[in-house]
C-alpha cells in the first residue's frame, strides 16, 4: 500500500497484548492505526479521527462490541466493522453480521484470513457510495432527497415493487445513490425487520467470491479453521444487495444464477444443500448489454436479474434537486464542524448549478464539506468553492507536477514578479493547510482528504512551508 493511499484502522480491544499485535500487523501492512481499550474509547476516537475500518472485540468493559456496532451502524453506516470473536461466540458474531457488521474473525485467527478481511473492508470503504440521506423534515420520499421528475419516477417504481419478491436491477453512474434505493426497497417491504446484507463485488478478490457468497466448511481450503456462513445464508428472510454485480467472474455466474432461481446452494467444501428465502437487489454502473457482447456477463443471468430495472439519474439530469442537496449537506457539516452557516450566496449557487458533477452526489457532498470548512462568512461565496467547480486548475497540486512545456506560450515573469507570485501562493496554501489542520485536530490523513491531495503531497507541502515543526 502506497503512502498516498494509506487507510486508517481503529482497533478496539481490552487485551493490551492483542492490541499491540494487531497494531503491529496492520502497520506492517501499510495502515495507520488508532488503538483503544473499549467501545467508549472507539466512539471518542471516531470524533477525533477519520476512520476507514473498525476492528472490535465483542466483550469489553464500559461499551461492548455489539453496542459499539449498533452505534456505528446508526451514525457511521459507511464504515465497515469487523468483529473479533472466540470460537464459543460465533453465533453472536453471525447475529452481528445481520445487524450490519462487515465480517468477523475467530480467535485464534490465521494471519492470512485476518489480512484478507481487513483488505476487503478497506476496499469496500473506498468504493462505498456516500450519498444524501434525508431527515424526517426534509424534502423527498423514502429518506431520499429530491423532487425532480426523474426522482419522482424512481419513487413510483419503489412504491410499486418494494413489497414484492421480484428481483430488481439498479443501474446508473457511480455516486448516484444505488445503495440508498436498495435500502428503500428493503425498508418498505414486509422483510424490513429481517437482515439487509450488502456485498460490494468489486471489493472481493475473484478467487474469494464463491466463499463470500455461499460460505465454506471447515477445512475447505487453507485457512478455513472453522465453518462460516455466506452472505446468502445471512440474508435468509431478508434482502441481499449485490453491488457492482458486473465484477463477478463468468465462472461464478452459473452458481449465482442457480442460487437466485432455486433459492438453494452448497457451501464451498460442503455437500449439504442449503435452502434460503432471499430477495435479491443488484446494482451496476456498467452497461451489462455490452458486457454480454464482450463475453464477460452471462445473458441468462442478466435476464434473471433484469425483472425490474431502475435507472438512477446522474446529478446533471436533476439539477433542480441541487439546492435541496446543498442545504442538506450544509446543515450536516455545519453541525459536525461547529460553524454557523446561513446558506449559499446566489452567485455560488449559480456556479454549483452549472457544474457538470461527474462524481454525482458524492462529489457534491465533498465540495460542500470543503466549503463549510474554509468559509469565514455566514454564506458560502464563490471564493470558497474549489477550483474545479470554478473551472480553474487546483492551487494545491500533487508532489510530482506535470513537466513544463519546452517553449512557454507566454513570456516569462520578471524575477521580482515571479517571487511575488510565489510568496502569495505559499501564503494562500499555508492558510488553507493551517485552517484544515485546525478543523481536523491535526489529523494529517483527514486533512489531506479535505484538501483533495495525497497524504504524501500534504506532508511534503507542510515541510516546505515549515508546518511540520509547528
Amino acid at each position: 500500500m502506497s503512502a498516498d493511499s494509506r487507510k486508517q484502522v481503529l482497533v478496539a480491544d481490552d487485551e493490551l497484548n492483542l492490541r499491540r499485535v494487531l497494531s503491529a500487523q496492520l502497520t506492517r501492512d501499510g495502515y495507520d492505526v488508532v488503538a483503544v481499550e473499549d467501545g467508549q474509547g472507539a466512539l471518542d476516537a471516531l470524533e477525533q479521527h477519520h476512520v476507514d475500518v473498525i476492528i472490535t472485540d465483542l466483550r469489553m468493559p464500559r461499551i461492548d462490541g455489539m453496542t459499539l456496532l449498533k452505534r456505528v451502524v446508526s451514525t457511521h453506516p459507511d464504515i465497515p466493522v469487523i468483529i473479533i470473536t472466540a470460537h464459543g461466540t460465533v453465533d453472536t458474531a453471525v447475529e452481528a453480521l445481520k445487524i450490519g457488521a462487515f465480517d468477523y474473525v475467530t480467535k485464534p485467527f490465521e494471519q492470512t484470513e485476518f489480512r484478507n478481511v481487513v483488505a476487503k473492508a478497506a476496499r469496500t470503504r473506498e468504493l462505498s457510495d456516500s450519498e444524501a440521506l434525508a431527515g424526517p423534515a426534509e424534502v423527498g420520499r423514502y429518506r431520499l432527497i429530491g423532487q425532480s421528475a426523474p426522482m419522482n419516477d424512481v419513487y413510483q417504481v419503489i412504491e410499486k415493487v418494494a413489497d414484492t419478491p421480484s428481483t430488481v436491477l439498479l443501474t446508473g453512474e457511480s455516486g448516484t445513490g444505488k445503495e440508498l434505493i436498495a435500502r428503500a426497497l428493503h425498508e418498505n417491504s414486509s422483510r424490513s425487520d429481517r437482515p439487509f446484507i450488502r456485498v460490494n463485488c468489486a471489493a472481493i478478490p475473484r478467487d474469494l467470491i464463491e466463499s463470500e457468497l455461499f460460505g465454506y466448511e471447515k477445512g475447505a481450503f487453507t485457512g478455513a479453521v472453522t465453518s462460516k456462513p455466506g452472505r446468502f445464508e445471512l440474508a435468509h428472510g431478508g434482502t441481499l444487495f449485490l453491488d457492482e454485480i458486473g465484477e463477478i467472474p463468468v465462472n461464478m455466474q452459473v452458481k449465482l444464477l442457480r442460487a437466485i432461481q432455486e433459492q438453494e446452494f452448497e457451501r464451498v467444501g460442503g455437500i449439504k444443500t442449503i435452502e434460503v428465502d432471499v430477495r435479491l437487489v443488484a446494482a451496476t454502473n456498467r452497461d451489462l448489454a455490452e458486457e454480454i457482447k464482450a463475453g464477460r456477463f452471462r445473458e441468462d443471468l442478466y435476464y434473471r436479474l433484469n425483472v425490474v430495472q431502475v435507472r438512477l439519474p446522474p446529478l446533471r439530469e436533476r439539477r433542480s434537486d441541487i439546492p435541496l442537496l446543498v442545504d442538506h449537506f450544509l446543515r450536516r457539516f455545519a453541525e459536525r464542524l461547529k460553524k454557523q452557516i446561513a446558506g449559499v450566496s446566489e452567485e455560488a449557487m449559480t456556479r454549483l448549478l452549472e457544474h457538470p458533477w461527474p462524481g454525482n452526489i458524492r462529489e457534491l457532498e465533498n465540495v460542500i464539506e470543503r466549503c463549510v470548512l474554509f468559509t469565514d462568512s455566514e454564506r458560502v461565496q464563490p471564493s470558497d468553492l474549489p477550483p474545479e467547480v470554478l473551472g480553474q486548475a487546483p492551487t494545491l497540486t500533487p508532489a510530482e507536477p506535470p513537466p513544463a512545456p519546452a517553449e512557454p506560450a507566454e513570456p516569462e515573469l520578471t524575477p521580482g514578479l515571479k517571487e511575488a507570485v510565489r510568496e502569495a501562493t505559499s501564503k494562500v496554501e499555508r492558510e488553507l493547510i493551517v485552517k484544515a489542520l485546525e478543523q481536523t485536530g491535526g489529523n494529517v490523513t483527514h486533512t489531506a482528504r479535505l484538501l483533495k491531495i495525497s497524504r504524501k503531497s500534504l506532508q511534503t507541502k507542510m515541510k516546505e512551508l515549515g508546518l511540520r515543526e509547528d
